[in-house]
């Protein structure tokens, strides 16, 4: 009878400890969960409460800020000159601008010169202007040569590289001290370029010598130049670094470039094109065909960098000029010069969705990360 109740008694125990353990574990879980249920709250009222913005470069001497959830004009910033580029910083928290002196010609030509011959002597300094993205207001400015072209950062921030398309050289600026650290040399007539995804390398097209420069930021030295075709305006890199790109204005290609060997492919995309840009999530590279003031082509190849083709031809505004893509790669937004608008297009559908009104002749464009 004894060892029957001792039985009991352990049996008792064991089954209360298992409770009181079942218990102890359904509380932690539901601990855990409330508090991965709380994470994840904050993470999607973070996610709401974040507003992104893009942002289009006016040569007619403004910069135009784009809420990119509503696609609403939320305000002009006016420039004292000719805006011809801009680009967000890395960490969203500054925006950059290419800054040309205005003058008759740039302002009744109305187009990116492009096709046309540089190298006047008489040319003011041009300028690059750095905004508080939360304040918009002005934090730095910087005279960095005669016509000051493309801007960009590399992608760990610590430089700022602007090309000055008259000078043949670009300008190294250090990010944290707005100091200019380096001018390298490039071919002639620098324009529009790319860093790569390792903020090694800068890919220069020179659109008055055919070529394009590779800047070692290591170094900071020219490395070599690549001949691609008649007038590169601006390049592209995949984030893998194996392929670059370069938009051959006269020509109506891209040229596809394997930096392992140097060795050139062509793709035939539309009249005049003008910027590209790899979307790196998806290996495609949209290009924008802008043709001339006379001649404008209103259209943006978009070409697949594994098949060499292009998959679409999709109908924008007169003038398509520079692109770039929303940081989910779900919208891609290009610039129509001679309609004074920005056309947003669905990527997965390859449709135009909404056309906006911008600044005057709107060239360069960027968007927060």
């Amino acid at each position: 009878m004894k060892i029957r109740i001792i039985t009991l008694f352990i049996l008792l125990g064991l089954i209360l400890v298992g409770c009181n353990s079942e218990s102890e574990s359904t509380t932690e879980s539901i601990e855990h969960s409330t508090e991965s249920t709380s994470t994840e709250s904050n993470a999607i009222e973070d996610s709401a409460e974040r507003v992104v913005f893009y942002y289009t470069a006016n040569e007619g001497g403004s910069i135009t800020k784009v809420d990119a959830s509503t696609d609403e004009v939320v305000k002009t910033i006016q420039v004292d000159g000719m805006v011809h580029n801009v680009q967000v910083s890395p960490d969203n928290k500054m925006l950059g601008a290419t800054v040309v002196p205005m003058s008759d010609h740039h302002k009744e030509d109305g187009e990116d010169k492009h096709s046309h011959v540089h190298g006047d002597e008489d040319a003011e300094a041009g300028k690059v202007i750095f905004y508080d993205l939360e304040t918009d207001e002005v934090v730095k400015s910087l005279d960095v040569g005669s016509h000051p072209a493309h801007i960009d950062f590399t992608h760990d921030g610590r430089y700022v590289l602007v090309t000055n398309t008259e000078e043949n050289n670009v300008k190294v600026i250090e990010a944290d001290s707005f100091s200019i650290i380096k001018s390298i040399e490039t071919g002639k007539g620098p324009h529009g370029f790319r860093i790569s995804a390792d903020s090694q390398y800068a890919y220069i097209a020179n659109m008055n010598e055919d070529t394009v420069s590779i800047i070692n930021l290591q170094t900071m030295t020219e490395e070599s130049r690549v001949e691609v075709g008649h007038t590169p305006v601006t390049t592209g890199v995949t984030s893998d670094g194996k392929l670059l790109v370069a938009t051959l204005h006269v020509e109506n290609m891209l040229a596809i470039v394997d930096l392992a060997n140097e060795q050139v492919e062509k793709v035939e995309v539309g009249i005049g094109p003008a910027q590209v840009y790899v979307d790196s999530k998806s290996n495609i590279a949209y290009v924008a065909n802008q043709g001339s003031k006379d001649n404008p082509s209103s259209s943006v190849s978009v070409v697949d960098l594994t098949s060499r083709m292009v998959t679409a031809t999709i109908q924008t505004g007169k003038g398509a000029h520079g692109l770039v893509t929303s940081g989910d790669s779900k919208r891609l937004y290009v610039t129509n010069m001679f309609e004074n608008t920005v056309t947003v297009i669905d990527v997965a559908e390859n449709k135009v969705i909404a056309t906006i009104d911008v600044g005057e002749i709107p060239n360069g464009i960027s968007i927060m990360n």
